[in-house]
């Protein structure tokens, strides 16, 4: 497969910031010492923030290697994380579910400036909401996955499952939060629309469509969007405290139906590693498709821009994902064409950070110490019974809310700035990444409403 030309981004970040992050940059040589050092910092995050396993993969052209698997894959029985097993990688679906769309767009099926009500009827503002604005984040659109009655009835019954409909009617009882392309908020409606209009303008189900225009001319043999629980041997069993007391239980064979095309999929480390670069590159699309992909508009949050269902966040282009059980990291570095891979089985955090933000801190701190990625933290939890979007609880991507409100509604910015740089202190950049990472309060934190009893 022939990569596409890399194009260049734009507007990323707060606006304050650059795209000269994608496109200068380097990375150490992954020798025997630099390992050593890999591995005592994916280590101390492992024991301080409590994860059972993490497999991590970093490939730096010229440069090296680095493929491990730390902990464990099932707490009860013992058994060793191997590089592998298969895992839920939540939201790293929308960078799939929005590749299909763009393959659409390349073959004259759809355009990004349709209106989404011309695929699906009865969207609040389905004249005016856009396909772009959908895979930018910026329809306005209440997620179904912060509702409190989702919520309840997903904590209630795990093994049930749910259909778009259904999680869209949970959206669209609540009233739009604001006119499209007005900002940046992060939803899982966003993406289950576009799931339905890629099954619209191509005929196909979903899952149908993406074997056959994305897993399988990017060369991914062990990627699926299932459609019920069913999780393909090897695969490690994964932990959550999206519970209703917050107890950590085991939720390996949860039905991820709620996530569909926010959030169901399944796949692998060697997956993941050849999809990492197919993604930042364009080897699916056309050079005009991509470089539109990745225009990646203001978030409000610092150096972390969002183009076309994918992120730009200190130069690192990819997404994370999380939902009950399992959190994933899938990377790209341009300027060195660095990939990097994290995939843990617990979505339980730390403090007010993704596990899986907290080992790509430590490892990118390591290694490019130019382009230490850093996603907004997780906001803490709230009180005993209320509803939170923080509280633990099974989402692959809850909405953001927008900066001013995630900021005060989180744990307050010296606690959640201390919490972070407390477990990846291994470069002062790295630690200055974590601190800023602490005050910004949750943006891509994949977080549910759940109520506590």
């Amino acid at each position: 497969m022939e990569a596409a030309p890399e194009a260049a981004t734009s507007g990323y970040g707060s606006g304050s910031a650059s795209a000269s992050g994608s496109s200068s940059g380097s990375a150490v040589q992954l020798t025997p010492a630099v390992a050593a050092q890999l591995d005592t910092a994916i280590n101390r995050v492992l024991k301080q923030a409590n994860v059972p396993g993490v497999i991590v993969g970093l490939s730096i052209p010229g440069n090296g290697t680095y493929t491990r698997a730390f902990g464990v894959a099932d707490r009860t029985a013992g058994t060793a994380m191997s590089t592998g097993l298969n895992m839920r990688i939540g939201s790293e679906t929308k960078t799939f579910t929005v590749t299909a769309l763009l393959r659409l767009v390349d073959a004259g099926k759809v355009a990004l400036d349709d209106p989404v009500g011309k695929y699906v009827s009865n969207v609040p503002n389905g004249d005016r909401i856009t396909l772009r604005q959908l895979a930018e984040m910026r329809s306005g659109l209440y997620s179904y996955s912060n509702d409190p009655d989702f919520a309840q009835a997903l904590i209630s019954d795990p093994k049930r499952s749910f259909t778009p409909q259904e999680l869209l009617a949970y959206a669209f009882k609540h009233p739009v939060v604001f006119d499209p392309g007005a900002q940046f908020q992060y939803s899982n409606t966003n993406a289950v629309l576009l799931g339905l209009v890629v099954e619209k303008a191509s005929g196909q189900a979903l899952q149908d469509y993406l074997q056959q225009q994305v897993f399988a001319p990017a060369g991914l043999r062990h990627t699926v969007l299932p459609t019920d629980a069913t999780f393909p041997d090897p695969h490690a069993r994964g932990y959550t405290n999206q519970t209703s007391n917050g107890a950590i239980v085991d939720a390996t064979d949860w039905n991820p139906s709620w996530g569909w095309a926010a959030g169901a999929m399944i796949s692998n480390l060697a997956d993941l590693q050849n999809w990492a670069g197919v993604l930042a590159t364009g080897a699916l699309l056309s050079p005009a498709t991509q470089a539109q992909r990745l225009n990646a508009l203001p978030t409000g949050y610092p150096d972390t821009g969002y183009g076309l269902g994918l992120f730009i966040d200190h130069g690192w282009i990819g997404h994370n994902g999380s939902l009950p059980g399992y959190q994933s990291l899938v990377l790209y570095l341009p300027s060195v064409k660095a990939s990097l891979v994290v995939l843990t089985n617990t979505d339980v955090g730390y403090q007010g950070s993704e596990n899986s933000t907290l080992f790509g801190q430590a490892i990118t701190g390591i290694v490019t110490p130019g382009n230490v990625f850093s996603l907004p933290a997780m906001p803490s939890s709230s009180a005993s019974g209320a509803p939170s979007s923080s509280s633990p609880s099974p989402s692959p991507s809850s909405p953001s809310p927008s900066p001013s409100a995630s900021a005060s509604s989180s744990a307050s910015p010296s606690a959640s700035a201390s919490a972070s740089t407390s477990v990846s202190a291994s470069t002062s950049a790295e630690t200055s990444a974590s601190a800023s990472a602490g005050v910004i309060g949750a943006a891509f934190g994949d977080r549910l409403a759940v109520v506590r009893r």
